[in-house]
């Protein structure tokens, strides 16, 4: 079976660069697109059949193009040429798993992430990649599925209360990272409350399911941790590059993001060596246990051990035994078999072994 991480990656095999090949999940939805239009004092959502129907021009307003199903590499060319996008804009937007990345382009900005979700029901956390193309009046979303991912951003727009309303597309960019960063608490809390009952099952009861358990947590952790490490390194170049699409007051912003990376990436740390340490304490409690148990065959058999001299030498088929011919010899022999049994338990007690 393959990695996760691993979508077959063959397809691309022999294809040039900029080739438009999906590379994820089998879908077949028909993909959705939704177009948000917003200024300080002006607000409007509408799906649109045709990526045609997207005008930017000669608006001054903030538009956003929310693209939910990136099967369909056909409309992720349409979107490609009406937009003027790179060809290796549209190649990586298709390639589901494609490492979080920040590039700058003649005409835009493409960022490339992962959004993290932890299924209750299967105990595992599920990556969905988000695309962002930012440019100077339009920012073009493409998700892997039809969800509500990004709606928090959505309903603050909505609410011209929110100061986003006022802010530029810039801003709007660095509100979809900040809440998808956000998300990542909630995976990672959820995997911190798994390795807690694990703790106690290993420590009380550990089994051969609680070694599963350690082993898919570590898969999980490096799933979260091959999506946030180098988000670091994308929010990082916000920073330190003299992007044209990103207004210099919006860097503290993206500031803030940052720190809340550094801080995820620091908790996932402490769950991995944790996770590490589990590994190590139920591999101990089985040696403890299979201590306790030859500790008790060795007690029974040191027990039986004199038991089983005295009745060799009573066992031997000689005729000149003496005690063989005294009415007493027989509850003697058991009275002399349970004193040398309360002895060597006395003895064991003494001793702590029991």
């Amino acid at each position: 079976m393959k990695p996760r991480h691993l979508k077959k990656l063959t397809k691309k095999t022999g294809m040039p660069p900029g080739a438009v090949c999906y590379i994820g999940e089998q879908r077949d939805f028909i993909p959705n697109l939704n177009l948000i239009e917003y200024s300080p004092d002006f607000f409007e959502q509408k799906t649109i059949k045709r990526i045609s129907e997207v005008d930017v021009a000669g608006r001054n307003h903030v538009h956003w193009l929310n693209v939910e199903g990136i099967h369909d590499t056909q409309l992720i060319e349409q979107i490609g040429e009406h937009f003027q996008l790179h060809p290796l804009i549209l190649e990586d937007i298709v390639n589901t798993s494609q490492r979080p990345k920040l590039e700058e382009y003649d005409n835009c900005v493409f960022i490339t992430l992962k959004s993290l979700v932890f299924n209750e029901k299967e105990k595992r956390v599920t990556p969905e990649q988000i695309s962002i193309v930012l440019f100077k009046n339009l920012v073009i979303t493409f998700q892997e599925q039809i969800g509500d991912t990004l709606s928090e951003v959505l309903e603050r727009i909505k609410l011209s209360k929110f100061k986003i309303r006022g802010k530029g597309t810039d801003y709007l960019v660095y509100a979809l990272i900040d809440l998808i960063v956000d998300k990542y608490y909630f995976s990672i809390e959820a995997l911190g409350s798994q390795l807690e009952l694990l703790e106690d099952e290993v420590f009380n009861n550990p089994s051969p399911a609680s070694l599963q358990k350690i082993q898919s947590i570590k898969h999980e952790l490096l799933e979260v941790r091959r999506s946030v490490y180098p988000l670091r390194e994308v929010i990082n170049r916000f920073q330190k590059d003299d992007l044209d699409f990103i207004n210099e007051n919006n860097l503290k912003y993206f500031n803030d993001v940052y720190d809340h990376t550094i801080k995820i990436i620091d908790t996932i740390e402490t769950y991995r060596e944790l996770n590490t340490g589990l590994k190590d304490i139920y591999l101990s409690s089985i040696s403890l246990k299979m201590n306790q148990i030859m500790q008790v065959l060795t007690i029974v058999g040191a027990i039986f051990i004199p038991i089983t001299f005295l009745a060799g030498v009573y066992g031997m088929n000689f005729d000149y035994m003496p005690e063989l011919h005294w009415k007493y010899s027989y509850p003697v022999f058991w009275l002399i078999i349970l004193l040398i049994i309360g002895a060597l338990i006395t003895f064991f007690r003494r001793k702590k072994w029991l």
